[in-house]
């Protein structure tokens, strides 16, 4: 029988949390939704400003939050993005790991290598250095929730998508990896499988009539999804009502993979 009141399954009040990619779109509305729940947020993407906008939004609604930026990209970058909050909180109790690169759309045979290492480094290393730094963090502190962005293309290939289908794929493998290596250490590691969202991110296929008929096609549920319509998975990935749930990868695409 559980021993956690009903009321607390999804309080975040006390936890530090680190959204990556949040100043838009999915990354923006995980960090509005935790910051809702009561976490403090730390907003992480490339553009202080950009950062900071999303940061006075969620104080403006009374949540918590700051502006760190950092181009998961640059290792040195993400090494000065944890001492910061080192320094500030000497913890981290949530990361989710959503700040991503597509920098090529099209035949995956076209591919140039500049594309191909930028995807990569971003979406590959990146996403395995910020887990390293959260994981080692949080073993230490007896627990912690780290939820890794990957997408419905890292189990279907995405038409013109390759690269950046075969990164997310690894993304999966990466959150299963380290889930089973970290459970014993409290620490719970799972992955979000957005479907086609409506986001800037997404525009090389939403913006296209065509192939935005064509990807309808095959969502059971018709429609493209609204950013904030990721937050309650991951808000129950990272809450103490997923306390038995690891390596996890739950897909939130309108039964696209089963349709």
């Amino acid at each position: 029988m559980s021993t956690t009141p009903p009321g607390a399954m999804f309080d975040l009040h006390g936890r530090i949390a680190l959204v990556t990619g949040a100043s838009r779109g999915i990354g923006e509305a995980v960090a509005r939704g935790l910051a809702a729940h009561g976490a403090h947020v730390v907003v992480s993407s490339r553009k202080a400003d950009a950062c900071e906008a999303v940061a006075a939004a969620i104080r403006a609604d009374g949540g918590s939050a700051q502006a760190l930026a950092c181009h998961i990209g640059e290792p040195d970058a993400i090494e000065r993005l944890y001492a910061a909050i080192d320094a500030e909180h000497g913890r981290i109790d949530i990361v989710v790991n959503n700040a991503a690169t597509n920098p090529h759309y099209g035949p995956i045979w076209d591919t140039d290598a500049a594309a191909f290492a930028k995807t990569v480094d971003v979406n590959i290393r990146g996403y395995f250095l910020m887990c390293a730094q959260a994981a080692r963090r949080m073993l230490r502190a007896g627990g912690g929730a780290i939820v890794n962005v990957a997408s419905v293309n890292g189990v279907r290939p995405g038409a013109q998508q390759g690269v950046y289908s075969m990164t997310k794929a690894a993304v999966i493998s990466m959150t299963e990896a380290f889930a089973k290596e970290c459970a014993g250490g409290g620490v719970r590691v799972n992955a979000l499988l957005p479907g086609l969202t409506d986001t800037r991110f997404a525009q090389a296929l939403t913006g296209n009539r065509d192939v935005l008929a064509d990807a309808l096609r095959q969502i059971p549920l018709g429609r493209v999804a609204r950013p904030d319509e990721m937050v309650g998975a991951v808000l129950y990935l990272v809450s103490p009502a997923a306390s038995y749930t690891t390596g996890a990868c739950l897909a939130v695409d309108g039964g696209y993979l089963i349709g």
